[in-house]
């Protein structure tokens, strides 16, 4: 009986997070305006391409992830523009089961500084921390020439991550302005930063909301889709 009582708690605790999991079924579409969040959604859900503008409330749909349309989970896209989004992450977060951070790929490297601040204070806040979210870093607009590849966004925001992390010495505030307790500890302490460290899986796609042949054509977004069954 003694042996079987650390069994018992271990299954108990399991099933305490399973059951904390499956509560969570909305993926969350974050990013940076104009990274083609918008479009990736309706893509996602439709198939068919649409003209967007930049987005002031969230959207919401139900994206079925199985061809017995059995499973299911809820796309959220959230606005991006910087005075709106710590906003909307703040209503949405608890119930995040992953996030797709949008980066756009051409303009990455004019962006980066304000890609890395945006994704820093998505992975110090406490709940995501504490829910760890699967987290997918998908660079869209692939279809464009001069498009970053997704081995050198990584290689960049690792890079710009860590260099937050140094540089910030205050204490970190919630996103509804409430004190942590201490500062932020992005990774391991005394390591350069990479996503390995974080407590959530992190992967990188290529994809292309636009398609190759633009509005006629269809959108490159295997790699998403193929993560989102894993996810869902």
């Amino acid at each position: 009986l003694i042996a079987l009582i650390p069994v018992a708690i271990t299954f108990l605790i399991w099933r305490f997070v399973q059951g904390r999991r499956s509560s969570r079924k909305a993926v969350l579409l974050l990013g940076l305006c104009d990274a083609g969040k918008t479009l990736l959604f309706a893509r996602l859900l439709s198939g068919r391409y649409r003209d967007t503008q930049t987005s002031i409330t969230d959207s919401s749909a139900v994206y079925k992830v199985s061809r017995d349309k059995s499973t299911n989970v809820t796309l959220i896209d959230l606005p991006g523009h910087e005075s709106l989004r710590l906003q909307f992450l703040e209503r949405f977060k608890a119930a995040a089961r992953a996030i797709v951070f949008v980066v756009d790929s051409v303009a990455f490297q004019k962006e980066v500084k304000d890609v890395a601040e945006f994704l820093y204070q998505v992975l110090v806040d406490s709940t995501v921390l504490r829910n760890a979210p699967a987290l997918l870093i998908a660079c869209n607009k692939q279809d464009v020439t001069m498009a970053k590849s997704a081995k050198l966004i990584q290689q960049q925001l690792e890079k710009e991550l860590n260099t937050l992390r140094v540089t910030r010495s205050a204490a970190p505030t919630s996103l509804d302005g409430s004190a942590t307790g201490g500062p932020a500890q992005l990774g391991k302490k005394g390591k350069d930063f990479d996503f390995s460290q974080l407590p959530m899986k992190v992967e990188f796609v290529e994809c292309s909301a636009r398609g190759s042949k633009g509005e006629e054509g269809e959108a490159d977004l295997e790699g998403l889709e193929k993560w989102l069954v894993k996810v869902a």
